[in-house]
């Protein structure tokens, strides 16, 4: 199951959160730093698999952009993985060739001066 997603950037700046089980502003904010820190730190040729407390992170890396998203220890990382780029692939087909062009659909989520809150 998924408990939440997140897109942020290279800064660790949230620009779209979405969270499908009850967390406090004040528990998100943490957990979201903690999590962008994990995902910053590790290299392209690490594994976008993280265990991390009582769940699992699935990232993946689009330029500037980290879409990350933490799943229960059941679920499927592989799955997971391809879900985000399928994703991305939908925002792409949205804003027109934004995976050609990885850096029109940084700029147009990074321009939001506010984080999106699903």
């Amino acid at each position: 199951m998924i408990k939440f997603f997140l897109m942020v950037n290279k800064q660790g700046q949230t620009r779209l959160s979405r969270y499908y089980e009850h967390v406090e502003i004040h528990k998100r904010t943490m957990l979201e730093a903690e999590v962008v820190k994990h995902c910053l730190s590790r290299s392209k040729d690490q594994c976008s698999f993280i265990e991390y407390k009582d769940f699992k992170l699935v990232y993946r890396q689009y330029a500037a952009l980290f879409v990350v998203v933490g799943i229960n220890e059941t679920e499927n990382e592989m799955a997971v993985y391809e879900l985000i780029h399928n994703f991305v692939e939908v925002l792409d087909k949205y804003f027109s060739r934004v995976v050609s062009e990885t850096s029109n659909l940084l700029q147009n989520i990074s321009s939001l001066s506010e984080p999106w809150l699903l």
